[in-house]
C-alpha cells in the first residue's frame, strides 16, 4: 500500500471521526432521546376529539418537533455560562457546537415549527404561536424563577391543544388531558430545578404524591363529548366509548412504575446522581401518561402507537441522556 493512500485513509478516517464528534454533540444538545415524548402531545390530542389522526395531525408533530428541539437548543444557548461551571461537558461549553449555532438553529426551528402549524390550519397556527412564545420565554427569562415549573407545564398542554387544533379546530375536548399531562410536566420541571446541586427530598416526593394522583385520575372513567361534528363536518357518534379499561390501568400503571421509582430514590436520597435520574424517569414517563390519556379517550390504537415509542426512547437514553 502506497504512503499516498495510506495518509488519504487517515485523512478519511479524521473526517469521519469529526463527523461523528458532531454529530454526537448536536445529539446531547437537542437531546434526542426526550424527542421520542414529543409526537405523543399532537397524538392524544387528537384521541381527545374522537377524531382519528390526520395529514393535518402528522403537520401537528412536525411543527411540536420543531418547537420542541428550538427549546433545547436555545436552554443551552441562554444557559451557557452556567454549564460553563456546572456542566463543563455539554456541547457549548466544551467548544464542540458554537454558541451561534445553537442560537440559530433555535430560530430555525422555531420558524420551522410555525411554518408547519400555518399549512395544519388557523386554529393550530393560533395555539402554536403562544407555545414558541411560552418556549422562548422559559428559556430566556422564566426558568429560575418561580413562574419557571408552571411555564414549561403550559407548553407541554399546549402542545397537546396544538393536536388537537389541527386535527379538528377544536380544543374543547381537549382541555382535561392538557390539565393533566401539564401537572405532571410541573412536578417533573420542579424536580429538576435541583439536579445538579441536590439536596431537598420535598421535589421528588411531592411528584411521587402527583404520580399517584395522575394514575388515580387517568383510571377512573369519565364521560367523553359526543355528538359534535368531527373533521370532515359529519356528526360522532351519539355515545363514545369510555375506553379500553384494561388497556388504559395497564399503560397508567406502566406510567407509575416508569416515575415512581426514581422519584422514590431521589427522596431517599436526594443527592444530584439520583436526582438527574428522577429527572430523566419523570420524563421517560410522559410517553406512558399520554399513551394513557389516548386509551381513556376510547382511542385504544394510538394509544398502542404512542407507548411503542417508549422502548425506543429507551435505547437511545442509554448512549445520550435525556436531562
Amino acid at each position: 500500500m502506497s504512503r499516498r493512500r495510506v495518509g488519504a485513509e487517515d485523512v478519511d478516517g479524521r473526517e469521519a471521526a469529526r463527523r461523528a464528534t458532531r454529530r454526537r454533540a448536536w445529539a446531547e444538545l437537542l437531546r434526542l432521546p426526550a424527542l421520542f415524548t414529543v409526537p405523543g402531545d399532537a397524538l392524544t390530542g387528537a384521541a381527545a376529539t374522537g377524531v382519528r389522526p390526520n395529514s393535518r395531525t402528522l403537520l401537528a408533530i412536525g411543527s411540536s418537533v420543531c418547537l420542541y428541539e428550538a427549546g433545547m437548543a436555545l436552554n443551552d444557548w441562554a444557559d451557557r455560562e452556567e454549564d460553563a461551571a456546572e456542566r463543563p461537558h455539554r456541547p457549548l461549553p466544551s467548544g464542540r457546537i458554537r454558541p451561534a449555532s445553537a442560537l440559530t438553529a433555535a430560530c430555525a426551528l422555531t420558524a420551522a415549527g410555525l411554518a408547519l402549524a400555518a399549512r395544519a390550519g388557523r386554529p393550530a397556527l393560533t395555539v402554536a404561536t403562544p407555545l414558541a412564545a411560552t418556549v422562548w420565554a422559559y428559556d430566556l427569562a422564566l426558568k429560575h424563577t418561580p413562574a419557571g415549573p408552571v411555564a414549561m407545564a403550559a407548553a407541554r398542554g399546549l402542545d397537546l391543544l396544538l393536536g388537537a387544533a389541527a386535527t379538528t379546530g377544536r380544543t374543547r375536548e381537549a382541555l382535561s388531558s392538557a390539565a393533566l399531562l401539564g401537572t405532571h410536566t410541573l412536578a417533573v420541571t420542579t424536580v429538576s430545578r435541583r439536579e445538579t446541586q441536590g439536596g431537598s427530598t420535598l421535589p421528588p416526593l411531592a411528584a411521587l404524591a402527583t404520580t399517584a394522583l395522575l394514575t388515580r385520575l387517568v383510571t377512573r372513567s369519565s364521560p367523553l363529548p359526543t355528538g359534535q361534528p368531527d373533521a370532515t363536518g359529519r356528526a360522532a357518534a351519539a355515545v363514545r366509548p369510555s375506553g379500553d379499561g384494561a388497556l388504559r390501568t395497564a399503560l397508567a400503571v406502566a406510567y407509575a412504575a416508569t416515575a415512581a421509582r426514581p422519584y422514590t430514590h431521589a427522596a431517599l436520597n436526594p443527592s444530584p446522581p439520583l436526582t438527574q435520574r428522577a429527572v430523566g424517569g419523570g420524563v421517560r414517563a410522559t410517553i406512558p401518561l399520554q399513551a394513557a390519556l389516548s386509551a381513556r379517550a376510547g382511542a385504544g390504537l394510538t394509544a398502542v402507537v404512542i407507548a411503542a415509542l417508549a422502548p425506543i426512547g429507551r435505547k437511545y437514553a442509554r448512549k445520550v441522556s435525556v436531562t
